[in-house]
């Protein structure tokens, strides 16, 4: 679940604050898509939710979490939590598909055991078991956020959260890759899409919050991108 209460975020940089007074809770194993044209605040919420900023004023639950005030030293193990994507794909060129994903693991103390059962399941799961031996100059676009997609499951995550997953993509990588974010939905994980992709956001049909100036000024089950 996660859970905002008055969230106010201001910037000493900058006349106007990025986010006003936002309330907003989203229920364990919902799809949520959050919209917005550019500036609106979806990024500043995104870095919020992750413990990359802190609230100016307001509350920020997780989960049991309460992220608020957060230390330092425990942001590394909420963000085991909570699997993160972004549009920068940020893969290790010199690393194989399978060394990729594994290396989430390896800087969490995993085993070598554990490494060898996780990753071959979350590489299935995103279509790519026959490409763990490939490096990232040799994927497509779509696979390489695929790679990345799986590397945020190694830890089992009850949430994802997708900053602009798709914004490099074409209409059918995009359209594939939302499909894996739904199965991952269907596992019961939670999702939230960060998106100003109107198609999308239109064919999924799904929860659609809207921002716009850093306030929430719709929010509709099986809603539209409206703006």
């Amino acid at each position: 679940m996660i859970k905002l209460e008055g969230l106010n975020k201001h910037y000493l940089t900058g006349n106007n604050p990025a986010l006003i007074d936002i309330n907003l809770q989203v229920e364990p194993g919902e799809f949520v898509c959050i919209v917005g044209q550019s500036g609106a605040g979806k990024t500043t919420l995104v870095k919020l939710l992750i413990a990359e900023e802190r609230p100016t004023r307001g509350k920020v639950q997780i989960g049991d979490w309460d992220i608020t005030n957060i230390a330092s030293n425990v942001v590394p193990y909420l963000r085991r939590q909570i699997g993160v994507i972004f549009q920068d794909f940020k893969l290790l060129p010199k690393k194989t598909v399978f060394e990729n994903v594994a290396f989430a693991l390896e800087v969490a103390g995993e085993s070598g055991s554990r490494i060898r059962s996780v990753v071959p399941q979350v590489l299935g799961i995103v279509g790519l078991d026959n490409k763990k031996y490939r490096y990232p100059g040799q994927l497509s676009g779509g696979e390489q956020q695929r790679v990345v997609i799986a590397r945020s499951l190694v830890h089992r995550p009850k949430l994802i959260i997708a900053d602009e997953p798709t914004g490099n993509l074409d209409s059918i990588n995009t359209a594939e890759i939302i499909e894996i974010f739904k199965k991952i939905n269907e596992f019961g994980t939670t999702v939230l899409l960060v998106t100003h992709n109107r198609e999308v956001v239109n064919a999924l049909r799904r929860r659609v919050v809207t921002l716009a100036d850093g306030r929430i000024i719709n929010d509709e089950h099986q809603g539209k991108y409206i703006i």
